[in-house]
């Protein structure tokens, strides 16, 4: 029997310099999306793998779906959820003068560093997996990056696997007088964490009173639950802590191959989250997390910084906070290499610019390379740098007659400058100053031997890890209650996924 030829599949052309790209879509795409995203949860649902949380929902009017654990949420009880989830959200610092504000009142953003990277490039450019040393150089890096508002603990490697989570945030914990966002890796985990928060605040009733961590929950896309997000939410609402509630779809493996059908699966589970956050634990703070991804499928690999992945970004990001009014959290920087240099900057430029114009409240990612494998605490310097640049474009320059100095321009003579001039010189110093960004002229270039924006971030990472404090910032008593914690998780965790231990 004669075969048909298969199709051969055709890539369709860029545009280019020569070739017009397809017309702009003309339907408003927040609207669009905000519609979808109600539809996608009422008729379609999610999966709730939470025996407590499924009654709950089920009481307060979710309909059971065609899928076992599957919910289907009307749009009443979603919309009384957003309802009343508080519009602004504090994150406290361990000392006032690095508490955060939620919008800020100047309209703009604040950064964290990267969480999720399993190896560090450390300042002299050597690769390892990250360990607890890397953790206290990332803390002491970041406690001097004046755009960095908070900071996220990573997965550390040379600990017991089952604690790791813990062994890294009460390092981090320790190490910083910035708020400190937690990423539990296991169920059992939860409460160690939130206690080693409430050890390093002074006590349950302070943690509740200034929350000087957040907490992450996530969903696992497409529209699915898992039992540990949940507990995440309800351990949250006990201790007043705020939460991330992030989505992270992939185009073409967790969602549909588009920027729209991304940011759709972000949109969908964000506000399932915020729905399920209501019933478990009213009143608790809600940050909108999408974290966008493309998979190449090339590769296999998931992108973060390529054009597609910034456009679902920036989209969901702008159909979250314009189109359901949440304070929104995304990747801000970031890139698909593994090493700073050119494509880096390339890629971390175009991505933050996207995000911060799209309205995100918060830029994630300082610091991390290779779609979020690894971090640079170089890299975290140079990122400082940008995100001081973002936070000026955001800001609308001033047109009147002042800020034109109208009065000088309509009297300048032929020939004239404004070198002098008082508006000048009232003005010159209130430029962005470069900080590790370097301005010189070719002569000063060539006599520095070629010096660097990556060789002045290096100096400026050396010297913020060499004047850390060596035994961190809490006090011995706290110190020595965290450190017991941790031994304590250690003993009992393991035992506990074995089903023959107590747990915390």
């Amino acid at each position: 029997m004669r075969r048909r030829p298969r199709k051969r599949f055709v890539t369709p052309p860029a545009a280019d310099a020569f070739r017009l790209d397809a017309p702009a879509q003309a339907a408003d795409a927040v609207a669009v999306l905000r519609g979808r995203a109600l539809d996608l949860l009422a008729g379609h649902g999610v999966v709730i793998r939470h025996p407590a949380l499924q009654a709950a929902l089920r009481r307060a009017g979710a309909r059971p779906a065609r899928d076992a654990d599957r919910l289907r949420l009307p749009r009443p009880l979603v919309k009384e959820a957003l309802a009343a989830t508080p519009k602004t959200v504090a994150l406290a610092g361990k000392i006032p003068a690095r508490d955060i504000a939620l919008p800020r009142a100047d309209g703009g953003f604040v950064m964290r560093t990267g969480t999720g990277a399993h190896r560090y490039i450390a300042p002299d450019g050597t690769s390892r997996p990250m360990d607890l040393r890397a953790v206290t150089e990332i803390a002491a890096v970041a406690e001097t990056l004046s755009q960095v508002g908070f900071i996220a603990h990573p997965f550390v490697h040379g600990v017991p696997e089952k604690t790791a989570d813990i062994h890294g945030y009460a390092a981090l914990m320790a190490r910083t007088t910035k708020h400190v966002w937690m990423q539990p890796y296991q169920r059992r985990n939860i409460g160690y964490l939130m206690r080693i928060a409430a050890v390093a605040a002074g006590g349950e009733d302070a943690l509740r009173a200034r929350p000087l961590t957040s907490a992450i929950t996530c969903a696992f896309s497409p529209l699915e639950f898992k039992r540990m997000d949940s507990e995440v939410i309800v351990e949250a609402g006990r201790f007043g802590v705020p939460l991330h509630a992030c989505s992270l779809p992939s185009g073409g493996g967790t969602a549909p191959f588009s920027e729209g059908g991304t940011a759709l699966i972000a949109v969908a589970e964000i506000l399932a989250m915020v729905t399920i956050a209501h019933h478990l634990a009213p009143g608790t703070p809600v940050i909108a997390t999408p974290l966008i991804f493309t998979l190449d499928m090339a590769t296999g690999a998931a992108q973060m910084a390529c054009v597609e992945s910034i456009q679902a970004a920036a989209l969901a990001v702008r159909v979250l906070k314009q189109g359901f009014g949440l304070i929104t959290h995304s990747y801000g920087m970031g890139c698909d290499t593994p090493r700073p240099g050119a494509q880096s900057m390339a890629e971390r430029s175009l991505l933050g610019q996207a995000v911060s114009a799209a309205g995100a409240d918060i830029l994630g990612g300082v610091g991390q390379l290779q779609t979020a494998t690894a971090f640079s605490p170089v890299q975290a310097v140079l990122d400082d740098q940008i995100g001081a640049m973002l936070r000026r474009l955001r800001r609308p320059p001033h047109v009147d007659d002042d800020s034109l100095n109208w009065a000088g321009l309509a009297a300048i003579r032929t020939g004239g400058h404004f070198l002098a001039d008082p508006h000048t010189l009232a003005r010159c110093r209130h430029g962005l100053q470069p900080g590790a960004f370097l301005r010189p002229g070719r002569q000063y270039h060539d006599a520095s031997d070629g010096f660097t924006a990556l060789d002045a971030a290096r100096e400026a990472a050396l010297a913020a890890i060499a004047a850390a404090p060596q035994d961190g910032m809490l006090p011995p008593d706290q110190r020595a209650e965290i450190t017991a914690l941790v031994a304590h998780a250690d003993r009992h965790v393991p035992d506990a996924f074995a089903g023959t231990g107590p747990g915390v």
